[in-house]
């Protein structure tokens, strides 16, 4: 048996999780650009077969079509996403909370740079149909609606949980931003304007840049970690 530790000992300081999970994401990130890049054909038959069942459904259901549309056009829009988080970038800024402010207005900034950048590099053709039900602009890969979405929900997730919000608002808080990014995801693919692989691609590049967000604001000298309201 090993000594019992003595009771004035220290505790062992924890491990910052963000840089791992980073890391991990950064792997899975690369390796579905690569596999994209490479036309590889597994992916692109899964694609296919997702798109095509889809697309049936959409075209046969047209009520659900049309709340999808209002959805992915107005609700979770990037521009609809991104204003939220100017309101908010500005509210930190009127607070006096500068350092949060502006690590979530560079974070969305740096997302939607990569994301066309990345957009213009894999130039992915997006589904075509003989009966469209949508229309979007651009290549396909990733995602713009589900990266943003991811970014912008996780970002302010992340914030939620600096200022410590009670459990009610917490729980209620995650629910909506799952809701919103795989909503967000799922209506892209059902109205034949995205493959999966775009859509998965988006939130795999959300998320990382939110933990890279994260791990870089955590381990920057510190400000003041805001507190409640």
């Amino acid at each position: 048996m090993h000594p019992a530790a003595p009771l004035d000992s220290p505790p062992r300081p924890r491990r910052p999780r963000a840089p791992l999970v980073a890391a991990f994401l950064c792997v899975l990130s690369l390796l579905l650009i690569l596999v994209v890049e490479l036309e590889w054909g597994p992916l692109g038959t899964l694609d296919g077969d997702i798109a095509r069942t889809t697309h049936r459904w959409a075209v046969a259901h047209d009520g659900v079509t049309h709340a999808s549309r209002i959805l992915t056009d107005w609700v979770w829009d990037p521009w609809t996403m991104r204003a939220l988080i100017a309101v908010v970038v500005l509210w930190l800024a009127f607070r006096g909370e500068r350092r949060p402010a502006l690590w979530l207005a560079v974070t969305c900034a740096v997302g939607t740079v990569v994301q066309q950048g990345l957009k213009a590099a894999v130039d992915k053709p997006r589904p075509t149909w003989p009966d469209p039900v949508d229309s979007a602009h651009f290549a396909a890969f990733p995602s713009g609606h589900a990266m943003t979405a991811t970014v912008v929900c996780g970002l302010l997730l992340w914030l939620l949980r600096m200022y410590g919000v009670g459990a009610a608002v917490w729980r209620t808080s995650v629910a909506i931003a799952a809701l919103s990014v795989i909503g967000v995801g799922v209506t892209r693919v059902w109205n034949g304007v995205h493959w999966p692989s775009d859509v998965v691609g988006g939130w795999l590049l959300g998320s990382l840049m939110v933990t890279l967000a994260i791990a870089t604001y955590a381990s920057r000298p510190a400000a003041r970690t805001p507190g409640p309201a």
